[in-house]
C-alpha cells in the first residue's frame, strides 16, 4: 500500500479533477474521460450531497478560518496489484476512518472517493483541514506518519508490504510516472513562454495562467498549482519570478526594436515610393 498526501487551496479544483478527470479538448472527450474514471463517493463524514453541494460546504467551513491559505488535504492511497479485490467498501471506509485519527481529522468534513480507472485499485480522501471548532488539521510530518500509516494497514488487512511507491510498478508504468511530473513541467513551460510574449507585466502573465487554469501565488516569489493540484514553484522550471521579470523586460525591448525596425523599413518605402514618383515625373 503506498499513500500520498499534498495540501490545496481549492475544493473546487481537487473534486473538480477527481470526478471529471484531466481537462479535455472537448465536451465528448470530457464525458469519455468521466466514464473512464467512474468515480464514487463510498462514505461522508460531516458533509454529503452531489460535487457541487460538497464544494459549496467544504468552502462555507473553510471560511470559519481564513488566515489558513492551504485547507484542502488531498490524500490518496493506492494499492499492490497483487493485493487487488482483497478489500470491500466497508474495508476501505474503515481505513479511511483509521487513517482521520491518525491525522487528526476524524472531526473534520472528508469525503471516500473510489476510482476504477488504472490497473490497480486505489481511492482518494478529500479533506477539510478546518473544522467547526478545534485546531486545523497539521501537515507536519505527513510523509513519515503517511509511511508508518500503510505499514500498519498492510498488517492488519495481510496486505503486500511496499516499502518503495514504484515497487508495486511494472517498469514500463514506472517510466510513465517518472515522465508524468516532466510533462506537466514542460506544459507549465510553454505555458509561460506565451504568456510573457503576451504580456508586459508581471501581473499579466498571473492572469493569463490563472486562464490556463493554473493557481498561482505570487509574492516575494511565484508558484503554480495545476488543476491536478501539482504544486511547482517558478524557479524548478526555470521561471523564477526575477527570471520572469527579467523575460518580460526583454520581450518589451524585443516589441521595440520591432516597432523601431517596421517605421524604418515604411519611412524607407515611402521614400523610394517618392524617388520613383519623381523620377517618373522628370523623365516625361
Amino acid at each position: 500500500m503506498i499513500g500520498k498526501i499534498t495540501t490545496g487551496k481549492s475544493f473546487r479544483g481537487c473534486m473538480k479533477y477527481l470526478h471529471e478527470g484531466r481537462l479535455q479538448e472537448n465536451e465528448e472527450l470530457q464525458k469519455l474521460e468521466m466514464e473512464k474514471k467512474q468515480a464514487e463517493v463510498i462514505y461522508y463524514n460531516q458533509c454529503f450531497g452531489n460535487k457541487k453541494e460538497l464544494i459549496r460546504q467544504f468552502v462555507e467551513v473553510a471560511a470559519l478560518n481564513p488566515k489558513v491559505s492551504r485547507p484542502v488535504f488531498h490524500i490518496s492511497i493506492s494499492l499492490a496489484h497483487q493485493d487487488a479485490h482483497m478489500l470491500d467498501r466497508q474495508d476501505k471506509a474503515d481505513i479511511a476512518a483509521a487513517l482521520a485519527q491518525k491525522f487528526d481529522f476524524a472531526d473534520k468534513q472528508y469525503v471516500v472517493i473510489t476510482h476504477a480507472d488504472t490497473a490497480h485499485e486505489h481511492l482518494h480522501i478529500v479533506v477539510n483541514r478546518i473544522g467547526y471548532d478545534g485546531p486545523t488539521a497539521s501537515d507536519s510530518n505527513s510523509y513519515k506518519r503517511m509511511a508508518e500509516f500503510c505499514r500498519e494497514m498492510e498488517r492488519a488487512y495481510k496486505l503486500t508490504q511496499v516499502l518503495s511507491p514504484n515497487r508495486f510498478l511494472k517498469p514500463e508504468q514506472r517510466l510513465q510516472q517518472s515522465q508524468r511530473i516532466d510533462q506537466r513541467k514542460e506544459t507549465l513551460k510553454n505555458y509561460l513562454s506565451h504568456a510573457i510574449k503576451q504580456s508586459s507585466n508581471v501581473r499579466q502573465v498571473k492572469n493569463y495562467m490563472e486562464k490556463q487554469g493554473y493557481a498561482v501565488e505570487l509574492g516575494r516569489g511565484i508558484a503554480f498549482t495545476d488543476q491536478q493540484q501539482v504544486r511547482f514553484k517558478g524557479s524548478q522550471v526555470g521561471y523564477a519570478l526575477m527570471e520572469i521579470e527579467k523575460k518580460l523586460k526583454q520581450e518589451q525591448i524585443l516589441k521595440q526594436q520591432q516597432i523601431q525596425q517596421q517605421k524604418q523599413q515604411e519611412e524607407l518605402m515611402r521614400k523610394q515610393k517618392q524617388e520613383r514618383k519623381h523620377s517618373h515625373g522628370v523623365s516625361l
